[in-house]
């Protein structure tokens, strides 16, 4: 092995690699050994579930018996989606861990790790410790000793489905149809569950029309990517041949939902997050008396999401783009709710992570309770075009962000809080921002822009463009 064997897995926020070369289960046993050293676990909870991908089963295993090797007491909840991971960490309060490479091919596979009460794991907040701990254990030339049997699981579905109907009540909605494509991952084990009678639970006033809900990390449909656009034809199909309400499409660990309305149509996760944050404001506001709540959005959503909670009477926060960083500010703030145009949707009530399928309930409380279409309630939260991320392979990232600061220095406003923001005008149809960053694991350049018409959208990419082309 090289020095730094991990160092190609090991990314800002999660592991993420090839299960062949990469992410084996010696590996992954390391990592479990890891991971308990680092976290100070030795005689504490350690929860561990696993997705649907062939590989997940035994790096499971194996990544159980590392940590049990050393002095962790280990949880098995089994198939999981990775918030059901994150209810376990939070109501159980210990750490945890997720097999899971979410939307990657089927040969790569994954591990997320939360601290106790879900909390995040980030390079900068113990994910460099597990690397290097376990690093030093492969090169002392450590044998794992490897569970061969399948644990018992402590079944949590029930209760997350339970505990999910009860941050949204969805029993009081207008009848709903609603289509929802799991793409072969862990949705098409947690919908019938919170959406449907699967878990044995009181049936709700939708007739849910599943696609590709048979568990199968081989993706014999389509990638588990919803922010693909490709990936989404067979939905938006369906909602118009189904005469939907609404179309929900998850990732691969169902930790992400994206949504279309009843023509088949994306709707922004902006928009999403939008409606969804006051959805939240009224509620904190109502029940708990908070009159003005906090509520987090990264800086790449569109403008409307600040506007709208500012509109709302709470205080909007701007953060830079990334799971565990979000997790750490909601925290921080103890914002209600937290918005990524990934997304990714974070609540309060939900331990201060991450859960597409709560922000997806959110969404069909909002159209069950209105007289509007999705598509009507969605317009009134798109008053801005925009350009979607554009990747371009870049030889020197910094280099390129460095020309791009000099060409607006003088007639917009710099920001450096997550790569190169600039900001125009901010009303009208001349209104327009963008921003630039880095890839985390790549060697790209991504590029989000927002205006107040199309025209000017167009003007700024062009802009832009030319400067990236050097």
């Amino acid at each position: 092995m090289s020095a730094h064997p991990l160092s190609d897995i090991v990314k800002s926020y999660d592991v993420r690699g090839l299960v062949a070369t990469q992410l084996t289960p010696e590996v992954a046993y390391a990592l479990g050994v890891a991971v308990v050293d680092e976290l100070g676990l030795e005689g504490k909870g350690f929860i561990v579930g696993y997705d649907m991908r062939p590989s997940s089963p035994e790096l499971a295993r194996a990544l159980s018996s590392g940590a049990e090797s050393a002095g962790a007491h280990v949880r098995h909840v089994g198939l999981a989606s990775t918030d059901m991971v994150y209810f376990a960490s939070g109501v159980f309060d210990e750490a945890a861990a997720m097999i899971t490479a979410s939307h990657n091919p089927p040969e790569y596979n994954g591990i997320k790790f939360a601290r106790a009460g879900a909390k995040g794991v980030s390079l900068n907040t113990g994910l460099a410790g597990i690397r290097d701990r376990a690093e030093a254990w492969l090169a002392a030339g450590n044998t794992p000793v490897i569970s061969a049997t399948e644990p018992a699981a402590d079944d949590v579905l029930v209760r997350y489905a339970e505990f999910l109907r009860g941050l949204v009540d969805l029993s009081g909605v207008r009848p709903l149809r609603v289509v929802v494509d799991a793409a072969n991952g862990m949705a098409g084990y947690t919908v019938p569950a919170v959406l449907g009678d699967g878990a044995g639970l009181e049936g709700l006033p939708l007739e849910i029309v599943p696609m590709y809900f048979e568990l199968d990390g081989t993706f014999p449909n389509h990638e588990a990517n919803p922010l693909e656009p490709k990936n989404l034809v067979d939905l938006q199909e369906a909602v118009r041949h189904h005469r939907a309400d609404i179309g929900l499409a998850f990732d691969g660990d169902a930790d992400r939902c994206f949504v279309v309305d009843e023509h088949g149509d994306p709707v922004s996760p902006s928009v999403v997050g939008s409606i969804v944050a006051r959805r939240e404001i009224h509620r904190v506001r109502n029940q708990l008396g908070e009159d003005t709540p906090t509520v987090l959005h990264n800086l790449i959503c569109s403008n409307v999401v600040a506007e709208t909670i500012a509109a709302q009477g709470a205080v909007p926060v701007r953060t830079p783009v990334g799971h565990s960083l979000i997790k750490d500010e909601m925290a921080r703030t103890q914002a209600v709710f937290g918005a990524e145009h990934s997304a990714h949707y974070y609540f309060r009530d939900f331990f201060g992570a991450d859960s597409g399928m709560v922000a997806a309930m959110h969404v069909l409380a909002e159209l069950g309770h209105s007289d509007k279409s999705l598509s009507e309630i969605a317009s009134d939260y798109m008053p801005y075009v925009q350009s979607g991320e554009i990747n371009t392979r870049v030889a020197d990232v910094d280099a390129v962000i460095s020309r791009i600061e000099q060409a607006f220095v003088d007639r917009a406003t710099i920001d450096r809080l997550d790569g190169l923001s600039v900001l125009g005008p901010r009303e009208g149809e001349g209104m327009w921002w963008f921003n630039v960053r880095a890839s985390n694991t790549e060697p790209l350049l991504r590029l989000n822009v927002e205006a107040g018409s199309t025209q000017t959208l167009q003007a700024v990419i062009t802009e832009v463009h030319a400067l990236i082309a050097g």
